[in-house]
């Protein structure tokens, strides 16, 4: 007896949808899993770091020490990396205007020993100045020594284009493949004087590119009344929102230590991920908050932002 052709569609159907649905859930999985913070429909992923008192990363926290929220709502964690291994992909952003002028050789010699630290074969760095414009110095790599060439390629430039800094290294990692780790290291003097783009322009691709951020700030003059502090302001905002951290010196001496500690701090993050509930409307910015028991400091990202419905 033939069985009538809606009921023979049905049986073939039912379990066709069934794959599809599996399938799409473990491709968003897998697609989420990377650095900063990453949406695939609706899977979010979190890059961690947990300080002491002393600013030391803190390893080996289970998971029940985390707790995550998101806009003041408690979400259930699905996924937990301690010390994370993921590969990085890292734009080396190295301030050169006039400003900079007399430890010009000494920010590349630091920069070539921070990238011969940080590199592995896994790994990509690219490297990039900026003064009057931002020029690009090399391709995105695991060539260390392709890599510590171009930082002997710094040159001097008259103005600060800071937030363009900040809106083409962001777009420049927003355009390689995901699943890595993103960061962007901004060695500056914080100065902002000829960009083309403003703060907000700044922090929107910051935001977008899934990026941590951490700003390396040398302040030339001490006193604030003497110096342009607008770009510091601006720093403080989009360090913050993206989940790195900023660090003031006050000569270029302690630059190598500052490198050091972004490199084991880097190397000792916590990744989380979970599906958000309720599901966010596409298109619109969601704020997180991450708690952890025993820690001093945390540093992980406060802002993503949520696919857009297609055209």
């Amino acid at each position: 007896m033939k069985k009538p052709i809606s009921r023979l569609l049905f049986g073939l159907l039912v379990p066709a949808c069934a794959m599809i649905a599996a399938s799409t859930r473990d491709s968003v999985a897998q697609k989420g899993s990377q650095g900063g913070i990453h949406v695939q429909t609706n899977f979010v992923t979190v890059i961690a770091s947990a300080l002491d008192a002393d600013g030391r990363p803190i390893i080996d926290l289970p998971k029940d020490s985390f707790q995550i929220l998101e806009e003041g709502v408690p979400q259930q964690i699905e996924r937990f990396e301690p010390e994370t291994n993921q590969p990085l992909d890292l734009a080396l952003m190295v301030d050169t205007s006039l400003s900079t002028f007399k430890e010009l050789k000494f920010e590349g010699e630091s920069a070539s020993r921070f990238v011969k630290q940080i590199v592995r074969p896994i790994d990509r760095l690219a490297v990039f100045q900026f003064s009057d414009d931002v020029a690009q110095l090399s391709e995105f790599s695991s060539n260390v020594s392709d890599l510590q060439a171009a930082t002997k390629r710094l040159s001097n430039g008259a103005g600060t284009v800071l937030y363009d800094a900040v809106v083409l290294g962001s777009r420049a990692i927003s355009r390689l493949a995901s699943g890595r780790r993103r960061v962007i290291v901004l060695l500056t003097d914080a100065g902002e004087t000829t960009s083309t783009y403003k703060f907000e322009d700044a922090r929107r691709a910051a935001i977008a590119s899934e990026a941590l951020i951490y700003s390396i700030v040398i302040r030339p003059v001490p006193n604030e009344s003497g110096r342009n502090t607008a770009g510091e302001h601006a720093l403080i905002t989009i360090t913050d929102s993206t989940g790195g951290a900023m660090y003031i010196l006050d000569t270029f001496d302690q630059l190598q230590a500052m490198f050091d500690r972004i490199d084991r701090e880097l190397r000792t993050q916590y990744l989380l991920g979970y599906y958000p509930h309720p599901t966010p409307p596409p298109g619109v910015y969601r704020h997180i908050e991450l708690r952890v028991q025993g820690a001093n400091t945390l540093h992980y990202r406060k802002e993503y932002l949520t696919v857009r419905n297609p055209k």
